[in-house]
């Protein structure tokens, strides 16, 4: 059992100077992200009492592409989610992981999230496991298309869009929906880099859902030393050789001034 925030004695401290140093030990430092990381810029945790999922029935991917009411439900819960996604700007846990990368002290951030913050952070290596909600796909044909303009369309006109390019009727947010399979070989590159990994963020996730929630396990069977940073307690605390329960913003700006001391 790894140093806990809530027991270490000597206060948050000595929990970001350790971690400090790993990272300068380390050859290979994955950083995992889930909503967490998001929330500290606005956007609502979808498992939250103010999230899309406490208020809506999720539409799974089966009945997206068998009914075109489940098509306009779905199209209405992403056009009142995408706002949120308009507004947001990434915040100082977004930025500092995108100067890690830049410096490099951080080989790739996996994510759980589809708001793409960590690329406009500045972020280049980044492994969106459920997708990206800024761009729109085609079933049909597959063209992709910027976001905005399909929320508009669906928005002004009360009717999901059809495709530009094929005039097809299956249009849908590039993100992996409930019961869609999320993509083999971006899986595949998500295990791999966590079992080269020296050390491993796992940062604003529950640690609940899975496939991803095998990824620090995975990390820590390999060797990495796993630092958890988070907000609530997780199921894989007992496994991290350090725990945070504190602002993730905060938390890595702390760190990353124990690097730069």
């Amino acid at each position: 059992m790894g140093i806990d925030s809530e027991t270490n004695r000597n206060g948050p401290c000595d929990l970001h100077q350790a971690v400090a140093t790993w990272l300068r030990e380390a050859d290979i430092v994955v950083a995992f992200t889930g909503a967490g990381i998001s929330t500290e810029s606005g956007i609502p945790d979808f498992r939250s009492p103010g999230g899309v999922w406490a208020k809506y029935q999720p539409v799974y991917f089966d009945a997206f592409l068998a009914s075109a009411e489940a098509r306009h439900e779905y199209w209405r819960q992403k056009a009142e989610a995408h706002h949120d996604f308009v507004l947001a700007r990434p915040n100082t846990g977004h930025e500092v992981l995108a100067r890690w990368e830049a410096a490099g002290r951080l080989e790739a951030v996996i994510t759980q999230n589809i708001d793409g913050l960590h690329q406009t952070a500045g972020s280049r290596k980044v492994l969106e496991l459920h997708g990206t909600a800024r761009q729109v796909t085609c079933l049909d044909c597959h063209a992709r298309f910027e976001a905005d303009e399909m929320v508009a369309r669906f928005v002004a006109a009360e009717a999901v869009p059809d495709c530009p390019a094929c005039g097809g009727d299956r249009m849908k947010h590039a993100t992996v929906s409930f019961g869609q399979s999320l993509p083999p070989s971006l899986l595949q590159e998500a295990f791999a880099l966590s079992k080269r990994a020296k050390v491993f963020l796992a940062i604003g996730s529950s640690l609940v859902v899975e496939p991803a929630a095998s990824l620090p396990r995975t990390a820590k069977q390999y060797g990495a030393k796993l630092v958890i940073i988070n907000r609530d307690a997780t199921p894989q605390d007992g496994l991290a050789d350090v725990v945070i329960r504190a602002s993730i913003g905060a938390t890595l700006e702390a760190i990353d001034r124990e690097l730069a001391a």
